[in-house]
């Protein structure tokens, strides 16, 4: 069975190149990035703060996030912006909220999924800042100026998986991952199943980097998986442009995640997810400097999706290559998850264990508790 061989041998050299990669990722990172004043304008403005694990200019979920709060300042002229960059999830992030508000910031956008502990901490130590957190979950005790906010992320990733089961000629896709939170999982397990929906043979083979951006990592991981004959490759990265460059110059097919970065792969860019987080910005800012925060649909857990309303994280424009055919798979794929979730059941782990049983559908919160990988997914989540 040449084919059983093939996939077994993939199956050992991702294992072998993730181990490798987590290893590599375990150091710690020093504090970078400093607050500045992104937007400072003449009479007295109140400040708002965001804070990026990356860069801005990353192709991808820092840049997505700059440019939404960008769009929010245009929207909210009389707010100025205080800015920080390339924070590491650590203590550090903490020390920069703190400076910020002794700046002036009265809001408080700590943006990556690590900063969710500092960013309670920060809450809890100012009443009268109102803090809010990107994709993390509100822990005990709740506090009345503290909340979460996300785009249900698996829903435009099903809707890629589509396009990328249609073209894939190998059968295997790949996807690259940093850390092994619900969120990924979910996106993977996602990407596998849209895939699965139209192309039963497709097989999703995941690397985890354990790292939201380390280009040396991702190009080594990318051309693993192209080696091991994966053909589309797609990412839950921060950064994406070193992948989708890899993708392109080895001839394989992309689909994005974060942020339309279709410019960097004209002939191998299928589609993709993309934030557009302007709308989202500006409503929370509005609701926190209009005092009625506490109690609004920020205040706590807020998930906003295609069942529950208008979804931040939208699909991306398609590439040259994908059918008519293609585009209307999507398309009626699209009309359906309003209606039904993805995860739903029967479904199966890797182990052959069922997860889902039939006639289940899971919530969005339970999908946010996801821990385990879907039947057609090869490799392991790092222990």
């Amino acid at each position: 069975m040449p084919h059983m061989r093939r996939t077994r041998t993939l199956a050992a050299l991702v294992a072998a190149l993730s181990i490798a990669l987590v290893a590599a990722g375990c150091g710690d990172d020093e504090e970078s990035g400093a607050a500045s004043t992104a937007a400072a304008g003449s009479g007295e403005k109140t400040k708002v703060g965001f804070i990026y694990v990356g860069p801005k200019d990353d192709f991808g979920y820092n840049q997505a996030a700059y440019e939404g709060s960008e769009a929010a300042a245009a929207n909210l002229p009389d707010i100025e912006l205080l800015q920080a960059e390339s924070v590491p999830e650590d203590a550090g992030a903490e020390r920069v909220m703190e400076r910020m508000i002794s700046q002036g910031a009265k809001v408080l956008f700590p943006t990556s999924y690590g900063y969710l502990k500092y960013a309670q901490a920060v809450a809890a130590k100012h009443p009268d800042v109102v803090v809010v957190h990107q994709g993390g979950l509100e822990a005990e005790p709740k506090q009345p100026n503290f909340g979460t906010y996300f785009g249900t992320v698996y829903e435009p990733v099903y809707l890629a998986g589509i396009a990328a089961g249609k073209a894939t000629t190998s059968n295997k896709l790949g996807y690259i991952v940093a850390f092994p939170i619900p969120q990924t999982l979910a996106n993977v397990n996602a990407f596998e199943l849209g895939a699965k929906s139209v192309n039963p043979e497709a097989t999703t083979t995941v690397v985890f980097t354990a790292s939201w951006c380390d280009p040396g990592k991702q190009a080594q991981a990318a051309t693993a998986l192209i080696s091991g004959g994966a053909d589309v490759l797609t990412q839950h990265q921060d950064c994406t442009k070193t992948i989708i460059e890899t993708a392109e110059r080895a001839g394989a097919s992309t689909v994005g995640y974060h942020y339309d970065a279709s410019s960097l792969a004209p002939e191998g860019w299928l589609t993709g997810s993309e934030w557009s987080w302007g709308p989202m910005y500006t409503d929370i800012i509005t609701a926190a400097l209009d005092g009625t925060f506490e109690g609004s649909q920020y205040d706590g857990d807020y998930r906003v999706g295609l069942q529950t309303g208008d979804n931040p994280f939208v699909q991306s424009a398609f590439g040259p290559s994908v059918t008519d055919e293609t585009k209307a798979a999507i398309e009626t794929a699209k009309a359906g998850l309003a209606e039904k979730g993805i995860f739903t059941g029967p479904l199966t782990d890797q182990d052959g264990k069922e997860v889902v049983p039939a006639g289940t559908t899971l919530t969005y919160d339970e999908v946010e508790q996801m821990n385990f990988l879907v039947e057609g997914v090869v490799g392991n989540i790092p222990k």
